[in-house]
């Protein structure tokens, strides 16, 4: 049996069987092993947490790879430094006598360096006549040697471990926001739905994220946020599918009411409201003051309403009436707005409308007080799809001229 020598701590410092099963692992695989000692030196900082070291007592450990005189930790130059105290002290930015045994104590702890405590425990080296260290006492980085792939290994797993949690509070931050801002929109636009005891589901799952969270901490309450989120977006859906129905109904009832007459096709009346005009007729004659547009001018001046329709084409009125409905939805215009502008202006005007608001979107800010307000110029006889067409009929002729 091959027999491994040991050192033991000088005076009053305790050995301990952990630091003899330590001196042991490390003689067994440093043999013949070369590594760069800033290498290991950044793994073990990036696996600190791991090692239970601070910030200071790796400042203590860089200032003893200082006095290693090569970039490769080798058994050929020898692995003990012997530095004293001060030069400790002027390496390690200064810090007190107390503070340094301490963070040398807590390498040792740590398995990054062994003490070679000499007799009178100080710390020297017995040189050749040629200036070649024969033996040393002080430090020995044996362990960094010995321990190098299991430091790098530790430093891939903390980083693998801090990328995974910092992708787990971004989805967590994703979820509050999606599941904040749908509550409140739910809320704002009076959709169906115990919104006030989903409120306080929301406001519990925040109560219980800790201070400084850890990982484990943030998995149940990311997995229930999204059950919440979940929930939500179905009630929302049912509540959209809801209204596209009622809405589809509403814009087929104003097409057959529309088609008993002529007004959509005949030109504006506007002079026809002078004197002599029933006021109650104000709301029937809207309608009849604002011109119909061929379909094929209306998708050339907003050919983005198109990839809304059935199969993502616009072939006719009904279809533009269909899109104008996904559009409503999508840019946030409520039911009951649509609803008053296909009754003012007639359907597939209204519809047109809609396509003029998604051609214009960078433009207007709120696209359903933009309706609102064109049915409210729509019912007093001031207002006229011709203008708004011409002018995105030239914008979009000007896009392409310059795109040719």
């Amino acid at each position: 049996m091959q027999v491994r020598s040991v050192t033991t701590p000088f005076g009053r410092r305790p050995m301990t069987l952990a630091l003899v099963k330590g001196q042991m692992a490390t003689a067994e695989t440093r043999i013949g092993r070369s590594v760069d000692k800033w290498k290991v030196f950044r793994d073990a900082c990036e696996a600190r947490a791991v090692l239970g070291l601070t910030d200071r007592a790796l400042s203590v450990l860089n200032a003893l790879l200082s006095f290693y005189p090569d970039q490769q930790l080798g058994e050929e130059k020898g692995l003990v430094v012997f530095p004293s105290n001060n030069q400790l002290t002027v390496r390690a930015h200064g810090i007190t006598g107390t503070t340094l045994r301490r963070h040398l104590a807590a390498l040792v702890d740590a398995g990054l360096i062994i003490r070679k405590d000499s007799p009178n425990g100080k710390r020297y080296a017995h040189k050749d006549k040629a200036g070649t260290v024969e033996d040393a006492f002080g430090f020995s980085l044996a362990p960094m040697l010995a321990r190098a792939a299991e430091l790098a290994h530790m430093a891939q797993q903390v980083a693998a471990d801090r990328k995974a949690f910092r992708l787990l509070k971004e989805r967590l931050s994703i979820c509050r926001r999606d599941v904040r801002k749908l509550i409140s929109a739910a809320i704002e636009e009076g959709a169906s739905g115990d919104w006030g005891m989903i409120e306080e589901q929301f406001i519990g799952l925040l109560t219980r994220l800790p201070r400084t969270p850890q990982a484990g901490d943030l998995e149940p309450i990311l997995e229930d946020m999204e059950m919440l989120r979940d929930e939500i977006v179905n009630l929302l859906e049912m509540q959209v599918n809801s209204e596209k129905t009622d809405s589809n109904d509403v814009h087929i009832e104003c097409h057959v009411q529309n088609s008993n007459t002529d007004s959509i096709h005949e030109s504006e009346l506007g002079s026809e409201t002078g004197k002599g005009a029933n006021p109650s007729d104000a709301i029937g004659r809207a309608s009849e003051t604002i011109k119909s547009f061929p379909l094929g001018m209306v998708l050339k001046a907003c050919p983005d309403i198109a990839m809304y329709g059935p199969g993502g084409a616009v072939g006719s009125w009904r279809d533009m009436m269909a899109a104008a409905v996904v559009v409503r939805s999508m840019l946030g215009v409520s039911p009951s707005a649509y609803q008053n502008a296909c009754e003012i202006m007639g359907p597939e005007n209204a519809a047109a409308a809609m396509a003029c608001i998604l051609e214009r979107g960078g433009q207007i800010n709120s696209a359903g007080g933009y309706l609102r307000d064109l049915t409210r110029r729509a019912e007093n006889g001031e207002f006229s799809l011709g203008p708004m067409l011409m002018a995105l009929l030239r914008a979009n002729g000007s896009a392409v001229a310059k795109a040719g």
